[in-house]
């Protein structure tokens, strides 16, 4: 069973795919050639499914090593420290991005290379390898062959070879899982490892092209030099927040950063499929595609975490994304990386999953649904954008305007809301809120987008739905705006009223809503809940509970802090930021029994809450001095 804690582990990201690795050196997780391609290393959700372990070789008898680690400075670079009794090793792992003179372009050269060192920092360790790859979630064979320098092994789409000094040695038999090695380091040793994936070619004929044979060391070690030198690149050109907790919010924004896919400007809600919402529970999905709403999150957060340049490609994105379906087609609520319309969920039967937690799953079927609140994340977007706005040409403007007109028409319509509920659609508070926020947007942009004759329109729909919002949003028995209207179930997503500015912060019906959430939505370590679950099938048409979601407790630091509740804000902060690992990095919920993280990893929701809730009290803090 795989069962590594979730908090066990580290990104790597070349800004096309993304590794997970253990504080024991175990890469668990890796999908070549993009973040939603099958998995090579799929350990993390199947003992079975693939892993490549280097380390010390620490026997059952003797004591496990200390470990230690970090991401290099202004990198996504990991740097695992292992001190055993005899010495002192560290594994150094990078998914290469290639050089990138223009920041901007980080992994825009990405040669699809995983490269680990392993170096010798003090007296000496006896190391292991263990390399076992099993493409396409598990179920294919790998087939070694070896060659000089390395072995090359079957992809599903393509070819790995794997980049060695040491001779692995295939386990016994016709068709191995596995090949494994083991060698003395001393003091000042470096020795290189990598994988690479080579794409399928014409591999006969005259226009034959073998493939790409393993790495020297040399240029392992220079692939990994330029990964260093092109992230603190970026960082210097991006990252100038200054205000409280700076240093997390700077991670945080990396971590964003390494979340998008380089080619497109897409950006994956996770870097993982089916890590669950609670132990054994079957709220497992895939989060490695681009929703439309936590994209536009995350391009707000980098405004802030990151100061970025890229909201062209990002728009972009949207809008090829958007149009490339028949006229008078809904905006889907997510799309694949490369702009897949079809997300089709299907299971992996033959995987376990995490804990035990069936079934996992890919694909996700929430392409399907209809949520009217990703009109509102958009147009919020582009306000905050709107200095590159006219670089996207009148594709973009036409686009925006839609999506301003679309909200118009449809903001009546039930849906199934912000956590995309598999029962009835309903009437959702959140889903009507930023329905607003598209025309309020839409309203500020206007001029700039060629749609002054608009605005009449726009401005009676918009004081519709808050005529609405007001009188049918807000429920007296519950003391609070509700989940949807008619409705006493309370959610955490009615804390965007204030931070979306539908309303005062000091409104006495917002500061009711946010009494209420704290005391009725929070848990014993003091995060939030989405809205309450019920063991049988509850509110949102699922089974089972899920955890404590650390978006949601950031969420209500945010609406205190413009509340001017600072204290109380801080330390809603702190707790939720507490729950980050020893690398900082942020799962999408928190067990409220256990305090482990759980599920997909890193999450970016959760970064996306911690940048602008540090950002919000940053601000609040200033204007109360």
């Amino acid at each position: 069973m795989a069962d590594t804690p979730i908090e066990d582990y580290g990104l790597l990201s070349d800004r096309h795919s993304a590794a997970l690795v253990g504080r024991d050196g175990t890469v668990d997780w890796l999908c070549f050639p993009r973040f939603d391609s099958p998995a090579v290393f799929g350990g993390l959700l199947d003992a079975r499914a693939g892993s490549w372990t280097i380390g010390p070789a620490t026997g059952p008898a003797g004591p496990p090593p200390t470990v230690r680690r970090r991401y290099l400075d202004g990198t996504m670079v990991l740097r695992t420290e292992f001190t055993t009794a005899t010495g002192t090793v560290a594994v150094t792992d990078a998914l290469a991005t290639g050089p990138a003179d223009d920041p901007h372009r980080l992994g825009a050269e990405a040669p699809h290379l995983l490269v680990r060192r392993l170096s010798c920092e003090a007296g000496e360790v006896e190391a292991s390898v263990d390399f076992r790859p099993r493409p396409g979630y598990g179920l294919a064979s790998p087939g070694f062959t070896a060659c000089e320098g390395g072995i090359v092994t079957r992809a599903v789409d393509g070819t790995l070879v794997l980049s060695t000094p040491l001779r692995l040695t295939p386990e016994p038999g016709p068709d191995p899982a596995g090949a494994t090695a083991t060698t003395t380091l001393y003091a000042g040793d470096d020795l290189y490892f990598g994988l690479h994936w080579d794409p399928p070619g014409d591999r006969s004929g005259p226009s034959a092209s073998p493939p790409r044979g393993p790495f020297p060391s040399d240029e392992l070690g220079a692939a990994l030099a330029t990964t260093i030198d092109s992230w603190r690149g970026w960082s210097r050109m991006h990252q100038r927040y200054q205000g409280p907790w700076h240093e997390l919010v700077h991670h945080s924004g990396r971590v964003l950063q390494a979340l998008t896919y380089q080619p497109t400007g897409a950006i994956v809600a996770a870097a993982t499929t089916s890590l669950p919402e609670t132990l054994g529970g079957t709220r497992n999905w895939d989060y490695r595609y681009s929703w439309v709403r936590d994209a536009a999150f995350t391009m707000n957060a980098l405004w802030v975490a990151a100061c970025p340049d890229e909201g062209q490609q990002f728009f972009a994105f949207m809008t090829s994304a958007a149009t490339s379906v028949p006229s008078g087609s809904r905006l889907q609520i997510m799309y694949g990386i490369g702009g897949e319309h079809d997300l089709n969920e299907r299971e992996l039967a033959h995987l376990s999953g995490w804990g035990d937690s069936r079934p996992v799953r890919v694909g996700n079927d929430a392409w399907s649904q209809p949520q009217l609140d990703v009109y509102g994340e958009l147009l919020d977007t582009a306000v905050r954008f709107a200095d590159q706005l006219d670089a996207g040409g009148p594709g973009l403007a036409e686009f925006l305007l839609g999506l301003a007109d679309a909200a118009a028409e449809v903001w009546t319509e039930a849906d199934h809301g912000i956590w995309e509920m598999r029962g009835e659609r309903r009437h959702f508070l959140y889903s009507k809120l930023m329905c607003w926020v598209a025309l309020d947007r839409a309203l500020r942009l206007s001029r700039r987008l060629g749609g002054a004759d608009r605005e009449e329109g726009w401005r009676r729909v918009r004081e519709e739905i808050r005529a609405a919002i007001l009188e049918r949003g807000w429920n007296e028995a519950a003391g609070a705006f509700t989940q949807s209207f008619g409705s006493t179930v309370l959610d955490a997503s009615a804390l965007m009223l204030p931070i979306t500015g539908f309303l005062p912060a000091d409104d006495p019906r917002v500061l009711a809503t946010v009494d209420a959430v704290a005391r009725d939505l929070t848990g014993p370590r003091g995060l939030v809940r989405r809205y309450r679950t019920s063991g049988a099938t509850g509110e949102d048409g699922l089974a089972g509970e899920e955890g404590c979601f650390l978006l949601c407790t950031f969420w209500l630091s945010q609406a205190q802090a413009m509340a001017g509740r600072l204290d109380a804000a801080r330390a809603t902060f702190e707790r939720a930021a507490s729950h980050a690992n020893d690398l900082s990095l942020l799962a999408e919920q928190v067990a409220p029994d256990t305090g482990r993280l759980l599920g997909n990893f890193p999450q970016a929701f959760s970064h996306i809450g911690l940048v602008n809730a540090a950002w919000s009290l940053s601000k609040a803090e200033r204007q109360a001095t």
